[in-house]
């Protein structure tokens, strides 16, 4: 079997399996109610920074995510100039927690509409997917993964994936790797990730690098969740400035679920 090893333990999260499967469960604060959630998007930096505000919406999964068996993994390419969406050849990635196992057979009528390419080098050293992984695994029981790296391409290619893969059933979960603005002082961060968060939440689907480095695929689900009516809710927000205490040069968080 290939499989992709994780490149960021140690790094983003702990290498020990212990230790992060206890760090992850702290993070997932209890969400005090069940919705059957449909997509979320979290942010994907280094957990000491944003576990927190991820975790908050992974919560919702505990509850109900015992019938999810797919997710639909999406997040933006920091190490390959990307053009259009790539998937990889590999049967499953990695964790300190263990093998997770790549729904190939989903690719076929993705590769066939030419809506995405073969990349490996797009996915080896990944972190936006990565990072979601050990949450995954601590919320969900048994599922399989369709991992996506979104290059530049339009809120319609990421939309056309989604109804490609046919996302809108209770088996099936999508999950967009976001982060928000990155390196202004506090007070502008706040004002430029408030006024994209306020997007988001009305489907306005035209945001750029500048207000979230997974702009494509957070289009390409607002567009997408719109056209299916989904549900749309803030969960928490927050900045490395919030945690570090330094204001200069942070960057912004927020989760969102749709249901």
């Amino acid at each position: 079997m290939k499989y992709r090893i994780a490149a960021v333990a140690g790094q983003f999260y702990p290498e020990s399996a212990r230790q992060l499967r206890a760090e992850v469960n702290a993070f997932l604060t209890p969400a005090g109610e069940t919705i059957a959630v449909r997509a979320l998007i979290v942010p994907h930096a280094g957990y000491c920074y944003s576990g927190g505000v991820a975790g908050c919406a992974y919560a919702y999964l505990k509850s109900t995510g015992r019938d999810i068996k797919r997710v639909i993994l999406l997040g933006p390419s920091h190490r390959v100039a990307l053009q259009g969406c790539a998937i990889s050849s590999y049967e499953a990635f990695t964790t300190p927690l263990g093998m997770i196992d790549v729904a190939s057979r989903y690719y076929q009528p993705l590769l066939k509409s030419g809506l995405v390419s073969i990349c490996d080098a797009a996915h080896i050293l990944e972190h936006s997917l990565e990072v979601q992984l050990p949450f995954l695994q601590c919320c969900l029981d048994d599922f399989q993964i369709v991992p996506i790296v979104v290059g530049q391409c339009s809120a319609d290619t990421v939309r056309e994936i989604l109804s490609v893969l046919q996302v809108d059933d209770s088996a099936t979960l999508v999950v967009v790797s976001s982060d928000l603005s990155h390196y202004h002082d506090y007070q502008q961060a706040q004002v430029m990730d408030n006024n994209t968060i306020d997007n988001i939440l009305n489907y306005q689907h035209r945001l750029a690098g500048e207000d979230a480095c997974g702009c494509f695929s957070v289009n390409g689900l607002l567009d997408y969740a719109h056209s299916q009516k989904w549900q749309i809710r803030l969960i928490k927000k927050a900045n490395s400035g919030d945690i570090l205490g330094s204001k200069k040069e942070v960057v912004g968080y927020a989760s969102f679920i749709f249901y």
